[in-house]
């Protein structure tokens, strides 16, 4: 099957060629490398940590060069791992929709695209932040494409957990746009995007448990068993839970209130309660509905930052 797939998806001969994709599906495809749902994901974290920053509102204009340079830096990172992963994004049925894999842009255009959005991000953040937010960012796009993609993602199933370096970084980035420092309320809130990534990430392995081991990526759910997930899992719920009630004595002196506190522990019990409905489904047999787990985990990180920016502002 694999081998008539990769037949069926080789670039056209000069007999055969495409036609050219019209502008609607250039853009489509353009928009899709950079993968806007995780830039939302970003957002969410980022304008609240500005805000707790600051102890308010920041200066717009810095908020705005951070959401644009920050968003951009995302994008490009999100590109350049569809050039590195289009081998076996036509392997996957989740990904083989993707520009690459379906060749509406070349992979030359992606790298081109790719660098554009690279160079524009930093020039943002090193024209109008300062060192410390620019470093961190160019750093979080290497770290994703060539320490994540090119070396862990194919190698170990611990590939997740070492991957949620940098999905946690815009937390520290943001922070350090605003004081040029990083405080340990940030390293608090960084701790809690980091750890939570695996219960979010690891109910969407088990969905795509068959797309990953048809590409032969080691994803956690392919390679160990269901107990184990299901163990990592907890823990890392639990983990995310006490790393969010870490930010509330942390950042009391500046701020982070009950109104925080009372949302950490709320929100917090019934990410665990639908973690351990997850574990308890897979335990006795059943469906595992494990995408309930993925959407709340969302909704989780959303009503959480949301918290720590309606502390900022009173």
């Amino acid at each position: 099957m694999i081998t008539e797939r990769l037949a069926q998806e080789q670039p056209p001969g000069p007999d055969e060629a495409r036609p050219r994709p019209g502008f609607r599906a250039l853009f489509a495809g353009y928009l899709s490398l950079t993968k806007p749902q995780i830039v939302e994901l970003i957002l969410v974290t980022t304008i609240p940590a500005m805000m707790f920053a600051a102890g308010g509102w920041p200066d717009l204009g810095l908020m705005a060069v951070v959401l644009i340079g920050g968003g951009l830096a995302a994008g490009a990172a999100s590109t350049f791992n569809c050039y590195i992963d289009r081998d076996i994004d036509q392997l996957m049925r989740r990904t083989k929709r993707r520009p690459l894999p379906s060749h509406t842009i070349t992979p030359r255009a992606v790298l081109i695209f790719g660098t554009i959005l690279t160079v524009v991000s930093l020039t943002l953040m090193a024209t109008f932040t300062n060192w410390l937010a620019t470093g961190l960012t160019a750093a979080s796009i290497f770290y994703y494409d060539v320490i994540y993609t090119i070396w862990l993602k194919r190698r170990t199933p611990t590939n997740t957990f070492w991957g949620g370096i940098c999905g946690a970084a815009p937390v520290l980035i943001a922070w350090a746009a605003v004081t040029g420092t990083v405080g340990p309320v940030a390293w608090a809130l960084f701790a809690v995007v980091f750890f939570w990534q695996m219960p979010h990430f690891y109910p969407l392995a088990i969905k795509y448990k068959d797309d990953y081991a048809r590409a032969g990526i080691p994803m956690l759910p392919v390679v160990r068993s269901a107990r184990r997930v299901n163990t990592e899992i907890l823990l890392f719920t639990v983990l995310t839970l006490v790393s969010s009630l870490a930010a509330w004595p942390l950042g009391a002196k500046d701020g982070m209130g009950p109104i925080y506190g009372i949302t950490a522990i709320v929100s917090g019990a019934f990410f665990l309660l639908e973690a351990l409905r997850l574990a308890g489904r897979s335990r006795r047999g059943e469906p595992l509905k494990a995408m309930r787990l993925f959407h709340w985990s969302i909704t989780y990180l959303t009503i959480l930052f949301i918290a720590v920016a309606v502390d900022a502002l009173i």
